[in-house]
């Protein structure tokens, strides 16, 4: 037996979906006023309201620099093109989203991946320290969940004493932080992403944080045609289009006046499926970070034999729509693998990939609709 035995009463049963976007009455209001105030003034491409959301975010995370882009895709891209990764080899972890080896490959340059680390989702020093070959330039590293790993300083050292850069890819880690530091504190730079369903959203929209000028510097005109005056038809570089709107800005820089608030209440509901949890199935093994984090997703390894599909299919049947993996089907078991010459053995990837489940995690989720859910994980687990 798993855990302690229940059964859940037909009435009791409950309708809860793997995510809920919401925002309040005043905050549409907000944004509403901010969207009309763009079409009065005409001004509804790259504008003031992105320049107010780079000034937030930047005085948030701490990190002097930041750069509004479309998307987080398109902040790993040119980052990478800045960074001149073109016939150069890119650690990458495998249990993550095509986008952050696709930033590599469409810049030109060859992904290498990592096996991850089951403590965090992330990697180990260890295994960069494997994978690394004398065509290396950097190394990404993702903060899966919203989780820091601990070795991120000794992986971010290691790779200064080697002269390799060290790039996060923290689309699910805003507010998150590691001995009181941002994402973008550690390596060359980090992104952010405000997809529709990361920790705070503007529906699409990435941003870029660094401490480095000229990086900065470099992405702002690469994000704008390679231009370095925004109505100037002069290019010094062939850039692209990667610019925000004003109106995707104006969602953005209400969403991070709330973003204290809302990493409160998803760390509130994280406590409360840790209390359950700890009393109805004390052994099941949850992924935690070690400080101040978003709680993108609250992720739990199921024991070994225990399908995670099935528990997936049963928890449907339950009325509990799960959010997606982190990821159960890694890099290098893509269809496209081969193509992209993801080759290699990450056993700890193929072992964790399709063990793992994320429990639904969203500000307005309730302390009964948690107990519902931890309950029903349980008497599946038990079955």
């Amino acid at each position: 037996m798993i855990g302690r035995k229940y059964y859940l009463l037909e009435e009791e049963k409950m309708t809860i979906p793997s995510l809920k976007i919401s925002f309040s009455k005043s905050d549409r209001k907000e944004i509403l006023n901010g969207i009309d105030k763009c079409l009065e003034n005409g001004q509804i491409s790259q504008g003031e309201n992105v320049r107010i959301l780079e000034q937030d975010i930047a005085e948030f995370t701490d990190v002097p620099f930041a750069v509004a882009m479309n998307s987080a895709t398109s902040v790993i891209e040119a980052t990478m093109r800045i960074l001149g990764v073109k016939g150069k080899e890119v650690l990458v972890p495998t249990n993550t989203f095509l986008a952050t080896a696709s930033g590599v490959i469409n810049a030109g340059g060859t992904v290498k991946l990592m096996d991850l680390d089951p403590r965090t989702f992330s990697v180990t020093l260890d295994e960069v320290k494997r994978r690394v070959t004398n065509n290396t330039v950097g190394v990404i590293v993702v903060h899966i969940g919203g989780i820091i790993s601990p070795e991120i300083e000794k992986i971010s050292q290691w790779c200064e004493d080697n002269n390799l850069w060290l790039f996060e890819d923290a689309s699910h880690a805003v507010g998150s932080t590691y001995m009181d530091k941002h994402p973008g504190s550690f390596g060359i730079a980090a992104a952010y992403s405000f997809f529709a369903t990361k920790i705070i959203t503007s529906g699409e929209g990435g941003v870029l944080v660094t401490r480095d000028a000229e990086l900065a510097d470099a992405a702002r005109i690469y994000r704008n045609h390679g231009k370095p005056k925004e109505w100037e038809t002069l290019h010094t570089c062939v850039g692209d289009n990667n610019r925000m709107s004003d109106i995707t800005a104006v969602i953005a820089v209400n969403q991070i006046k709330k973003l204290n608030y809302i990493i409160d209440k998803r760390s509130q509901i994280a406590d409360y499926y840790l209390k359950n949890l700890d009393v109805l199935c004390p052994y099941l093994k949850v992924i935690q970070p070690l400080e101040r984090s978003g709680w993108y997703k609250f992720i739990v390894l199921l024991p070994k034999g225990i399908n995670q599909q099935n528990v997936k299919r049963k928890m449907k049947e339950r009325g509990i729509s799960l959010q997606g993996e982190v990821y159960s089907i890694p890099l290098h078991k893509q269809p496209i693998a081969s193509r992209l010459g993801f080759v290699g053995d990450y056993p700890v990837a193929d072992d964790i990939s399709t063990r793992h489940i994320c429990l639904p995690i969203y500000p307005s989720l309730s302390e009964k609709e948690v107990e519902y859910i931890c309950r029903s994980l349980v008497e599946i687990l038990n079955e």
